[in-house]
């Protein structure tokens, strides 16, 4: 209930939106759980044996890495310098650097109290994380080969703002990886977002019935972590924002008026200099 209010009042201004979110960001980022490192719904394969086959310390969050494996694949990042927006609680950059190899892993988000739980603990070489606002990186232009934006697009106040950063900062050929949920009535809005960039799509796929899955085989072990964990007044709340199955979530997913898209996207070449004679 507390959600869907607050989904609402954000639909009427998209500085409130990106304030509600930052707030409850800030105050997830005040559970400790050193285990707790991934937020987003997960991805499974609808043919189980395309799995892939994970560290065992890595098999507890099986389904939030399979959604960074599916995106972050597309594209070859190894010795690339690479940047996460809205890298959450770091589990995401953690896996990509270690199993993709980029030169260069960089998580940003706009919750200091988030940049703090992963300075504590990803502390990986080569892995480094920066306090920022998706829609004002705190980073030169053409800096980065490959930016990663995985579930965290949708609770910014404008989309436009975040999209022009990213056309700033990724270097001429490097690549855009995104996935994330809107409503159906939304989709075709951020396709047209996404177009107004510039960029080429080179990729597109509606991955809900994948998400959905995950989602199922995954709700089990989330709502007892949130059982265990969250603040009582708060575990309905927590519910939703987890997409347990029976979940306004889960059941928009379910019933199609929400759908998870995932694209990828590239950067024009700087074109070359033609000599007159």
């Amino acid at each position: 209930m507390l959600i869907r209010l607050a989904m609402k009042l954000s639909e009427i201004s998209p500085r409130f939106k990106k304030l509600l979110w930052r707030r409850w960001y800030q105050y997830l980022a005040g559970y400790k759980m050193a285990d707790w490192q991934f937020m987003n719904y997960g991805y499974a394969s609808l043919d189980a044996s395309e799995e892939p086959v994970l560290h065992p310390d890595d098999e507890p969050n099986r389904y939030a890495i399979q959604l960074y494996r599916r995106v972050a694949r597309a594209v070859e990042l190894k010795g690339r310098e690479v940047l996460e927006v809205g890298c959450g609680r770091g589990g995401g950059s953690s896996f990509i650097i270690r199993s993709h190899h980029p030169k260069q892993m960089t998580g940003v988000d706009f919750s200091a109290r988030a940049i703090r739980f992963c300075r504590e603990n990803h502390r990986i070489d080569g892995l480094s994380f920066v306090h920022g606002d998706a829609e004002a990186l705190p980073f030169g232009d053409e800096s980065f080969d490959a930016i990663i934006n995985v579930e965290s697009s949708h609770c910014y106040g404008s989309m436009p703002a975040f999209l022009l950063e990213v056309t700033r900062i990724l270097r001429p050929g490097g690549h855009f990886l995104f996935a994330d949920l809107r409503s159906t009535e939304d989709r075709e809005r951020l396709h047209g977002q996404l177009l107004e960039t510039g960029m080429a799509i080179l990729e597109t796929q509606d991955i809900t019935p994948n998400v959905l899955e995950a989602l199922r085989q995954d709700s089990e072990r989330r709502l007892a972590l949130i059982e265990r964990s969250a603040n009582k007044r708060l575990i309905g709340t927590f519910r939703e924002f987890a997409a347990i199955v029976g979940s306004d979530v889960f059941e928009g997913f379910k019933n199609g008026s929400a759908t998870y898209v995932r694209y990828v996207l590239q950067k024009q070449k700087t074109p070359r200099a033609t000599w007159c004679h």
